[in-house]
């Protein structure tokens, strides 16, 4: 990747803000607003892989003439027996969802998809995780959704916050829960010839 080449991050979120900022390369933040909507059915790891890709095209397609880099989308979901759990609505919503994983094992897809600016060349992944969770009395889940943690996250909490305490062990990638697999998108990054490390 030359000097003039960037990482730009399609996202809002400071999760992966953190994360794409362990890689030690150059990047920015252009947020991309899309319409996230999809068939009801679709499987969690097509929906996440079309997300993301749907982020890093609505980024990608506003990069300036003559700018070069890596247009980076994400999108995470959580899933309990085939079904997917978004961002919860309200306070209510949360504790329902909190209620609904506590003591059980969740799984937490989340897509990523590279766009190459210069070449339109694109890259799609996903990974998985196996997150199980503490059994968790209405107290408990009421004093968490109280620290207002769950309010934007997939699932209702925060493994890296004090969700962390909810949690009682994760198999897979840790990264991918927080928000994005830090491993695989260096791994994407090197299909595409920036060397990570």
């Amino acid at each position: 990747m030359d000097k003039q080449s960037v990482l730009i991050l399609a996202s809002g979120s400071p999760r992966r803000q953190e994360l794409i900022g362990t890689i030690g390369l150059p990047y920015r933040i252009d947020a991309a607003d899309v319409d996230e909507s999809m068939p009801e059915g679709t499987a969690p790891d097509a929906l996440v892989e079309q997300l993301s890709l749907r982020k890093a095209q609505a980024v990608s397609g506003r990069v300036p003439d003559g700018e070069d880099g890596i247009v980076i989308g994400s999108d995470t979901v959580v899933v309990l027996d085939g079904r997917i759990l978004g961002k919860p609505k309200d306070e209510q919503d949360a504790a329902d969802m909190l209620g609904t994983i506590a003591g059980r094992t969740h799984q937490v897809y989340t897509g990523i998809t590279c766009v190459e600016v210069r070449t339109g060349r694109v890259i799609t992944r996903h990974e998985v995780s196996h997150v199980t969770m503490k059994p968790m009395d209405e107290e408990r889940i009421r004093r968490y959704v109280a620290t207002g943690e769950p309010a934007d996250k997939a699932g209702a909490y925060a493994v890296q916050g004090i969700g962390a305490l909810l949690v009682a062990k994760i198999e897979g990638d840790y990264f991918n829960v927080v928000g994005m697999s830090v491993r695989l998108l260096g791994e994407m990054l090197e299909e595409l010839g920036v060397r990570v490390l």
